[in-house]
């Protein structure tokens, strides 16, 4: 299993601490053999806590969907699979996922006119008080949350963005009534960390979960830049493939 004795006094709760190594562990095939995880007595003695610690890791990731106790046989394993996410030069939510699920779909949960921050005036390369659309958006397959995005676009070519994807769910379809026919991913960072609190609810994750954060840049085929994006992705639900 990864990892062994926890760490104490690192600000990152103990239970929270066994449950991510479960998790990963879960995730790199360690239980497959018998599809259990091993039993709360030998947890407790691999990490050095006691089983009231090991159960709250446990129930954590119960809550999870990721394992589920069984009277009499122990803690089986729910899920394991992760849909792959391909990152290449045009990357797609709905085409990424593609036939892994029976559906998938996004959602606006929000979205405003505003000043481009520091951050985004870099990203866009935008003059400083350049003014922009940023959507909130969640990303569901087979009706479970697997992303949760914050946007900007630049406003003076795309003001009615927000409108358009509402009606579609699709930032392609958006872009392209929006006179895009394409785009292409100019850069992509991907980083990882525990949930905020924002992303446990939209996600339904509990406290502890791990999420991959990207941060991406389009542009269209003229080299324009369309948007900047940071989108939170459920590590336990998605991995992903960097593509040539």
């Amino acid at each position: 299993m990864a990892g062994q004795k926890v760490q104490r006094q690192t600000g990152v709760a103990l239970w929270r601490q066994i449950a991510d190594r479960i998790r990963a562990s879960i995730n790199q095939g360690d239980f497959d053999e018998t599809g259990m995880v091993p039993p709360e007595t030998a947890l407790a003695l691999q990490f050095g806590v006691n089983r009231h610690t090991v159960r709250s890791a446990l129930a954590a990731l119960g809550q999870e969907g990721i394992v589920r106790a069984v009277q009499g046989r122990g803690t089986l394993i729910e899920r394991k699979e992760r849909l792959n996410f391909p990152i290449s030069k045009r990357t797609r939510f709905s085409q990424g996922i593609g036939d892994q699920v029976r559906e998938s779909s996004s959602m606006l949960v929000a979205s405003s006119n505003e000043i481009a921050n520091t951050e985004v005036a870099r990203w866009l390369k935008l003059e400083p008080g350049t003014s922009v659309v940023r959507l909130e958006t969640l990303g569901r397959a087979d009706h479970r949350p697997v992303s949760r995005a914050t946007s900007w676009f630049p406003a003076d070519r795309f003001a009615n963005i927000a409108e358009i994807y509402r009606a579609t769910g699709s930032i392609t379809k958006a872009f392209r009534e929006l006179g895009v026919a394409d785009y292409v991913r100019v850069v992509t960072e991907i980083t990882a960390a525990h949930a905020e609190e924002g992303d446990l609810a939209d996600l339904e994750l509990s406290p502890g979960a791990i999420i991959m954060t990207t941060r991406a840049l389009n542009a269209d085929l003229d080299g324009v830049l369309v948007q900047y994006s940071i989108s939170r992705f459920a590590a336990d639900r998605v991995r992903f493939t960097i593509e040539n």
